[in-house]
């Protein structure tokens, strides 16, 4: 079972997602909060189960039927890392750092499923990057790489995006690349840890590919990270809190320049597909 927010007269509501279709949670469960993140909690998660479970099978809808959006939009923050994957440092004719390099995305910057991504008019050289990303479920601070992935809600398909051209006039421009409107994207679920450890026994088997266009430009697994999503927890959670519902972008296997009328998507087999357009920023006259 995963967690989704649809579009309802207009408004996101948090609703679970099983192979027979999509129930908003307010129609099984209306004494629990109509907001995602909130759901993130381990106690109400597993209310939201027991009686999704027991909802009857009209409250169900086809996943065709419904519009599926952003799962929420204001986390605390957001952790994106670069360079972490060797073949994409590589790319960009660096080497991997052996230290996570990471920097924070503002919440103005997520969209959801098929809400475009737009090329700012600053920039003429706009990649996407296809990723994992770590979704927080409860307060994380200074805790080891042992115990870190009992702190992760879940994980979700991500496209992060880069004014790289920005990037390459100046390394220290690395925030002002990384946060323009739409640069980060994620959805269309966030599924649940207990669900990805019993598909695939740790995350390190997980694959993910960048496609632009319909051709799978570059994918990678996990495993092949040299900082590993333990590692990241353990290391950020040393700098600053963590709190439910942050994200944690782990990285990509390649970026790939898009123009206006692409059609970008992250592809994660067994956790998500998420796919958008790319459009460029219209030039006032």
């Amino acid at each position: 079972m995963r967690l989704a927010s649809i579009l309802r007269d207009g408004r996101p509501v948090p609703a679970v997602v099983i192979d027979e279709g999509v129930a908003v949670v307010e129609d099984f469960a209306p004494h629990l909060p109509a907001d995602a993140m909130a759901l993130l909690d381990e106690k109400v998660w597993s209310d939201v189960t027991a009686l999704a479970e027991r909802a009857p099978a009209e409250l169900f809808i086809p996943v065709g039927d419904v519009v599926v959006t952003a799962p929420y939009r204001r986390p605390h923050k957001i952790w994106g890392i670069g360079l972490n994957y060797r073949d994409h440092a590589a790319d960009l004719s660096e080497t991997a750092p052996d230290q996570p390099a990471s920097f924070i995305k503002g919440d103005h910057t997520i969209v959801g499923p098929d809400e475009p991504i737009v090329i700012p008019r600053q920039s003429e050289r706009t990649t996407v990057e296809a990723e994992l990303g770590l979704v927080m479920g409860r307060y994380c601070r200074n805790v080891s790489e042992e115990d870190a992935l009992d702190y992760v809600w879940g994980v979700t398909t991500i496209l992060d995006q880069t004014a790289e051209d920005i990037l390459r006039q100046n390394p220290r421009f690395l925030t002002r690349a990384k946060n323009f409107p739409t640069f980060f994207c994620f959805g269309p679920e966030l599924v649940p840890m207990s669900e990805v450890l019993d598909r695939f026994g740790a995350l390190e088997g997980i694959e993910v590919t960048t496609v632009v266009g319909g051709d799978r430009r570059r994918t990678n697994t996990v495993a092949n990270m040299t900082h590993r999503p333990a590692s990241l927890i353990s290391f950020h959670s040393q700098m600053m809190p963590l709190y439910p519902g942050d994200i944690i972008s782990t990285g990509t296997p390649g970026a790939i320049v898009v123009a206006d009328g692409d059609v970008a998507e992250a592809v994660i087999p067994g956790i998500g597909h998420l796919k958008t357009t790319v459009k460029a920023e219209a030039v006032a006259g």
